[in-house]
Formats: C-alpha cells, structure tokens, sequence
C-alpha cells in the first residue's frame, strides 16, 4: 500500500468493495490499519443510492485520500451521470489518487474520472484473490535510500503497470504451440500469450489449496511446469508494461486464429454511447467460433440504436480487421454483475448455452448484485434465438444458429 498506492500513516483508505471478497479484507481491513491508515467501510452500489454522487460523498466527508475500485463500478457512475455533474457537488482536494482493480481499464473511462477528479492519477494495477497482493502496477509511492521520494511510474493507458517486486512474469505460447506439452515457449515483447509467473512466487501467494494439495498443482502448476497460471491472456510490451487482455478460457477460436474478448470489449467500450460490454464467443458452423457483443448505453443517448449496431462493428472491423468477422451487437438493459462491479461473464455464457434458473442449471454467484438481471437477460437472449448456442463448443463443434444484429 505504501509503494504502490503512496499510502502513509495517517490517510484515509476508501476501497468501494465487498469486506467478504479477497480485496476486502486485504485492503478494508489488514492493509490500512496495518499501516496506521483509517478505512472506510461502505455497504452499497455506486449509483441509486441514492445517486450516483454516492462515493464522491464519501470521499468529501471522510476526507479520502486513496479511492480503490472496479472499472465497472466507474462506468455504472459514467452511464447515469456522463457529464460529471454530481462529483462537482463535493469537495475532493484530499484525494491523491484512483485505483482501479478487478478487470481490464478501458481508455475512455480512465480519462473521464482523471477529468472528475481533478487530474489527479488513475493507476491500474493486476492481481488476484491466489496472489494476495498487486502483480502488476504503476508505483506511486517509492523513495529511495536516503529517503527521497522517487518519480512515480508512469501510468499508461490500456496497461496494468509492471510487475511488483517479488513477481517475476512472462508470457508463454499454449503447451501445444511448442510442438510438446511441456516444452516451455516464452514470446516475445508484445506478442499475446498466457500471463504466467515465474516461481517461487512471493510470501503473499497461495502455497497450497485446502487441503487439496493435489487440486493445486492440477490448476495453478501443471500446464507450464516451473511456472505458475495465473489464467490470464495478454501481451508484456516493449517498454515491460503488462496488458492483460482476458480470461484464457475467453480466447476464442475464430476461423483458426485466437482473438481475446478483452481486445474486442476495448473497442466498444470507446463507443461514447456505451457504459458497459461484454463480449462473448458464439459457435459457428464455418468459423469454428464468433465474437458478439452485448452492450449497455448511456442515460440520455438519443442516437438510434440502428446506427449504434452499425458503428460498433466498423469499429471492430477498422481495429482488429475483418478477421474479428464480428457482426453482432446487441443492446440490453442491464448486464449481471457483482456487488462490486465485476461483470459475470461466465454467467452470461452459461446463460446462452442453455443453462438457466428453471433448469437448475445455472450457478448463480452469492455476490451477484440483482439476480433478476439473469431473467430478463435469458428473456433477450431467446427472443434473438440464441439460447442453447455453447460458444465453447465451437472450438470444436459446428453447431451454430446465426442471428442479425438487432433487438
């Protein structure tokens, strides 16, 4: 907390989580009072409670120094008030800097809340419940031997900063890519792959499961041997910024060259009628597999949603070329999400392959934030003929129902 978020005895930590996740207690709890901070528990969602100025209140009456959330949680902020309107009702001088932690930072919310906030710096930075503490981020806090403050990292945009000291990560080519399962293939600067760390990890790492040492080494140790998986894809770019791009079990297969979801959500997430995207491998009986987005807009956008669909998928097309072949937009009410903002990908999935409440087979997450979202999404989804299309079948099935771009 010192090095990376410039944290001192003293400050004031407001980190917008829920105390039962791992960010909780490590920074709610431990790491504030650890170090001679105050913190800040907040029970609530970013908006509707009672509008979307509720954090900035926070920050003004508790005189918050350090602000730690989720990008989702900005971009619900972002899509009720896109003009910034209820942050200048609050003071928030004492607030050095945001945080942002939980999934991938696009540019266009990054630069709108360093707007609201006064210029002040927005930091990503990369980690996870097994880790225990930041992989990656831009330090803000560094002094050096004598006790003189060092120059921060530079923050840069779409990247989660670089590795923390104690981690050492590199990207690695899939096992088969290497002609041998456990031929070990490091990639180039640049070049997308699976975000691994190079063991023995630090003391704040997992040393085991649960009494399930055997669990552990199947998920976290086995498929790149000396290293450890941390489940991610994304590229380690010329200068050692570490862009983590998706889930590994995001990367879609389509017409035999992968393509991450997350570089597909970077897109339309800088459509300036969008708030929130997810997207989503689909089957296709030709391509094996296809991106579709799902989009949520703005309050207040009073372009078509015709044209919307149509903008997005230029987009796409002009960034990633027609070898994306994305095609589908679709705009919904709301998308499932965590209390604390992370978007449930993996419930969205699982909706559209089939699985559902009626069923019983869909597994719903106990920090969901409004399990109803799950119906109305279900809802949409049949009425666009989409349910029962598993897109992780298309690595290697055919079956594929292809359906317009439109409500």
């Amino acid at each position: 907390m010192k090095n990376l978020f410039g944290s001192r005895p003293g400050d004031v930590i407001f980190c917008a989580s829920d105390v039962g996740w791992v960010v909780g207690h490590s920074f709610i709890c431990y790491g504030p009072l650890l170090l001679g901070c105050s913190t800040v528990l907040y029970e609530g969602k970013p908006v509707g409670t009672p509008d979307a100025g509720a954090f900035f209140r926070v920050i003004e009456e508790y005189k918050v120094s350090t602000w730690y959330t989720a990008p989702t949680a900005l971009r619900a902020i972002r899509r009720v008030d896109p003009e910034g309107h209820f942050s200048v009702k609050y003071d928030l001088h004492s607030l050095k800097g945001l945080y942002l932690a939980g999934e991938r930072s696009d540019t266009g919310t990054i630069d709108h809340f360093q707007h609201v906030i006064g210029g002040r710096p927005v930091v990503d930075n990369y980690w996870s419940t097994e880790s225990g503490s930041p992989i990656t981020g831009a330090c803000q806090g560094l002094y050096d031997i004598h006790g003189a403050k060092v120059t921060p990292t530079a923050v840069r945009m779409g990247a989660a900063g670089m590795s923390m000291p104690g981690y050492d990560v590199r990207v690695l080519a899939d096992p088969e890519d290497s002609g041998s399962g456990h031929k070990i293939q490091e990639l180039r600067r640049s070049q997308f792959g699976n975000i691994v760390v190079k063991l023995p990890l630090p003391p704040s790492a997992l040393p085991t499961l649960w009494k399930n040492s055997a669990g552990f080494q199947k998920s976290y140790l086995s498929r790149f041997p000396g290293y450890y998986d941390t489940g991610d894809a994304g590229i380690i770019d010329e200068d050692g910024y570490v862009h983590v791009m998706s889930r590994t079990d995001d990367i879609m297969q389509v017409a035999g060259h992968r393509l991450s979801t997350g570089s597909v959500e970077q897109i339309l997430a800088e459509h300036p009628a969008i708030s929130e995207c997810c997207v989503v491998p689909l089957s296709d009986k030709l391509k094996g597999q296809v991106p579709m987005g799902l989009v949520v807009l703005k309050v207040g956008v009073t372009q078509t949603e015709e044209a919307i669909i149509k903008e997005t998928v230029q987009m796409v097309r002009q960034n990633l070329g027609a070898i994306a072949n994305y095609n589908q937009t679709h705009i919904v009410a709301r998308l499932p999400k965590t209390r604390s903002g992370k978007i449930l990908r993996r419930t969205i999935r699982d909706i559209i392959a089939g699985k559902s409440l009626e069923n019983k087979q869909l597994v719903v997450p106990a920090t969901i934030e409004d399990p109803s979202v799950l119906k109305d999404l279900e809802d949409t989804m049949a009425k666009l003929g989409l349910i029962g299309n598993d897109g992780e079948a298309g690595k290697n099935d055919d079956t594929v129902k292809i359906v317009k771009s439109k409500l």
